[in-house]
C-alpha cells in the first residue's frame, strides 16, 4: 500500500488513480475532462509565474507541485482513454529534449547561443512539418495563448526565417509610427472607431515586437506594470479610506500629487 510511501513520483500517479477510482474516487475529480481543467492548468502556470517574479521561492515549490499534478491528471485522462499516459509522456520528452540537444548529447558543435537557438528553431519546425505537412511557421501557434505572447511566438517565428527589423532603433522607429497613425486616426472627424482600433492594435504589437528585440517577455513585463500600478493605487485608496473620503470626491491634481508620493515611496522601497 502507498499511503505511507515516502513521497514519490509513483505515489503522486497512485493518489490520482485513487481520487479517480470509479467507485472510491472524489466526486469532483471523477466529473473533470480534459477541457474543463485546463483553466485550472493556465491557473497554476500563471501562480508559478507570479512566485519567480515575487522571488517566493517558498511558494514556488508549492506552485510548482500543483502545476505537476495538472500534469499527472492529463496523464491519468489520456491513460483511461488509451490515447497515452504518464510514461508515454515522459518518454516522448526524454526524446526530444535529447534531440534537439545534438551538442550535448552527440557531436555536433555550436559555438554560440545563437547557433544553439537556431538549431532549437530548425528542429521543431521539422517537428511541425512532420506532424501536419504544413508549411507554415505560423501553423501551431496555440490560438488559446495570452495575445501579448501570441504576437511575440508569431514575430518571433518570422525573425527565424529572415523576416525581422535588423536593430532596436528600426523597432522603435516603427512603434512611432504607429503612434503618429493612432494620432491620424483621433484627428478625424467624425472618427472611424474600427480604423481606430485597427491602429491601436498595429502599436500593441510593434511594442511587443520592441520587448522581443530588447530580449524581455511582453507578458511578464506588462504583468509587472499591472502590479506597479495596483500598489500605487492602492497607496491613493489608503489614503483616503484614512481619511474617509471617496476617491471620487478629489481632484485629478490631488490624485496626481498622491500618484506622486505613491512613486517616491515605491522608490524608496
Amino acid at each position: 500500500m502507498m499511503l505511507g510511501a515516502p513521497a514519490s513520483i509513483e505515489k503522486l500517479i497512485w493518489i490520482m488513480s485513487k481520487l479517480r477510482d470509479p467507485e472510491q474516487g472524489c466526486p469532483w475529480d471523477l466529473k473533470q475532462d480534459f477541457q474543463s481543467i485546463v483553466p485550472h492548468t493556465l491557473e497554476e502556470a500563471f501562480e508559478v509565474a507570479e512566485a519567480i517574479e515575487q522571488k517566493d521561492f517558498q511558494e514556488l515549490e508549492k506552485e510548482l507541485g500543483d502545476l505537476l499534478f495538472q500534469v499527472v491528471f492529463y496523464a491519468r485522462l489520456g491513460d483511461e482513454q488509451r490515447l497515452f499516459d504518464f510514461s508515454s509522456v515522459v518518454a516522448g520528452i526524454c526524446e526530444k529534449l535529447i534531440r534537439r540537444h545534438p551538442h550535448v548529447f552527440a557531436d555536433s558543435e555550436f559555438k554560440t547561443d545563437a547557433e544553439i537557438k537556431a538549431n532549437w528553431e530548425n528542429e521543431k519546425a521539422k517537428e511541425r512539418f512532420e506532424k501536419n505537412q504544413q508549411r507554415s511557421i505560423l501553423a501551431d501557434i496555440p490560438k488559446s495563448l495570452p495575445a501579448l505572447s501570441q504576437a511575440a511566438k508569431i514575430q518571433k517565428r518570422c525573425a527565424h526565417v529572415g523576416f525581422d527589423w535588423d536593430n532596436v532603433e528600426d523597432v522603435l522607429a516603427k512603434v512611432q509610427e504607429e503612434v503618429d497613425e493612432v494620432e491620424s486616426e483621433l484627428q478625424q472627424s467624425p472618427q472611424n472607431q474600427h480604423a481606430l482600433a485597427e491602429e491601436v492594435g498595429d502599436l500593441l504589437f510593434a511594442v511587443v515586437n520592441l520587448a522581443r528585440h530588447l530580449k524581455q517577455d511582453p507578458e511578464q513585463l506588462l504583468r509587472q506594470a499591472n502590479r506597479k500600478f495596483s500598489h500605487r493605487f492602492h497607496y491613493i485608496e489608503n489614503y483616503h479610506f484614512e481619511h474617509n473620503v471617496s476617491i471620487a470626491n478629489s481632484s485629478l491634481e490631488f490624485l496626481e500629487q498622491l500618484w506622486q508620493q505613491a512613486k517616491k515611496q515605491q522608490s524608496a522601497d
